[in-house]
């Protein structure tokens, strides 16, 4: 997770510097623009596919004004409505107290308010004393308002524009390039949210490149030195790190250890991520690196502790019924080690763990986003851990210590682009490509923002 700046990039390969002003992300006007121009026309991931398994399973998910119920109406159908009784507005479902989302099980859909009933395909099936409307009730103008809905990855996404383009139109390259990971078998290791006082996009920011690294987590610099790297992809980008000659399948998100000793560091890196982090890493992975001296002689290269320790743990993995997508080491390096998904979704995948965070609004404050961060990894069939959404607030010793070290960053930043010394972000044109890239995108649905030449 380290890396150097002593290599630069070559020249071709960087963007043209640029500058973006500080509306998108501190004006309570833009805040309030994004429910109608971006939010309700654009695909988000709200859940994954298996935390509603049985038909009358829903989850709600919530943006700004609108809050949505996600069902499954068959075995192999969800669906999504708005979550409003069409009598006189309540909500059918929710939120309990200090909870992400309203969860439950059922074969209908009841208003608290005056007993109106809604099955799973939407139709409003009872309404007491319904002769008083005289004929004038129909059907069409009392069912549920339906929201175009689809899954991918194992997750499932919504849109709220009934003309939106299909879903994989959307994720374009990034469904594409992540399809050998099959990303719908993996399962939640954990997964945890709070109320964090920074703009929904000052917490992405924090997370989508990787120039921060040595300066964020120091920590992670004996454990070797990648030049890191950050690419557009249309409406979406994907960051990664560049690998040393020779090392070129080395590119992914499960690296060795630099130093002399590759043996060392990589269980020392592996070790470190597992105890501060609990992340990017699984148990078979710490396990196998802290063999690789008693296993390996020393002198052993670079490139043959990586594969001894990589085909040991999926070995291993296998063994006990958890069986890794093979993929080409190509692949490995053009998909990088995340993809930020446009708007508000980072899928940071590997051959067998993501690391996942997503960020939305929390009402119109812009200084305020409700963030999560997900851990998934996969298990042998039918034992993968029950979890929940868990509120933490930032300094819950259960974030460990590299998290809290970003989380310093995104309070900090907001309250500096407040500053009136402070003139726009100004991104690296290499590593910060995915910043100016989420910039342009959002500026073609707001009409406003667009990344400025930096003269």
């Amino acid at each position: 997770m380290s890396e150097t700046t002593e290599t630069p990039a070559a020249a071709e390969e960087l963007s043209q510097p640029l500058t973006i002003g500080v509306e998108a992300y501190i004006s309570e006007e833009y805040a309030r623009a994004e429910r109608d121009r971006l939010w309700r026309k654009v695909w988000q991931q709200v859940g994954r596919v298996e935390e509603i398994p049985e038909v009358g399973d829903f989850l709600t998910y919530e943006i700004l004004d609108d809050s949505l119920i996600i069902v499954r109406t068959a075995p192999e159908e969800i669906r999504a409505y708005y979550n409003v009784c069409s009598h006189r507005g309540r909500r059918l479902v929710d939120t309990p107290p200090g909870a992400r989302d309203g969860r439950g099980s059922g074969r209908q859909f009841v208003c608290g308010f005056h007993g109106w009933r809604y099955n799973l395909e939407g139709q409003c099936t009872h309404v007491p004393e319904r002769e008083d409307w005289q004929g004038r009730l129909g059907d069409e103008k009392i069912r549920l308002g339906a929201v175009k809905t689809d899954t991918w990855g194992g997750w499932i996404w919504i849109n709220m524009d009934p003309d939106c383009e299909p879903l994989l139109d959307h994720l374009g390259p990034a469904a594409v390039l992540l399809a050998p990971f099959q990303l719908e078998r993996f399962r939640y290791r954990w997964r945890r949210w709070l109320v964090f006082d920074c703009n929904w996009k000052v917490a992405l920011e924090a997370f989508n490149e990787t120039y921060h690294v040595p300066y964020t987590h120091p920590e992670f610099i004996p454990f070797g030195a990648f030049l890191g790297w950050s690419r557009a992809q249309g409406r979406h980008s994907n960051i990664g790190y560049d690998a040393p000659k020779g090392q070129e399948g080395d590119q992914g998100k499960l690296r060795i250890g630099g130093g002399t000793d590759a043996r060392v560091s990589t269980a020392e890196m592996q070790n470190f991520i597992w105890e501060n982090a609990n992340t990017n890493t699984t148990e078979t992975l710490v396990e196998v690196a802290n063999r690789l001296v008693a296993e390996l002689p020393e002198g052993t290269p670079p490139t043959e502790v990586a594969r001894y320790w990589l085909e040991t743990a999926r070995r291993e993995d296998a063994e006990r019924g958890v069986v890794w997508p093979t993929i080409d080491p190509q692949a490995v390096a053009a998909s990088g080690t995340a993809w930020q998904v446009f708007p508000n979704f980072q899928i940071g995948h590997g051959q067998n763990n993501m690391l996942c965070y997503s960020a939305r609004p929390h009402g119109y404050d812009p200084d305020k986003c409700v963030f999560e961060v997900a851990v998934y990894q996969l298990y042998p069939p039918g034992e993968a851990p029950r979890t929940e959404w868990l509120h933490t607030p930032p300094d819950d010793p259960d974030w460990r210590t590299v998290l809290p070290q970003d989380f310093s960053n995104m309070a900090a930043v907001q309250q500096g682009m407040k500053t009136r010394g402070f003139t726009g972000t100004k991104p690296n044109p290499y590593r910060e490509r995915a910043v100016a890239n989420l910039h342009r995108n959002l500026a073609e649905y707001m009409g406003t923002g667009e990344p400025r030449d930096l003269a």
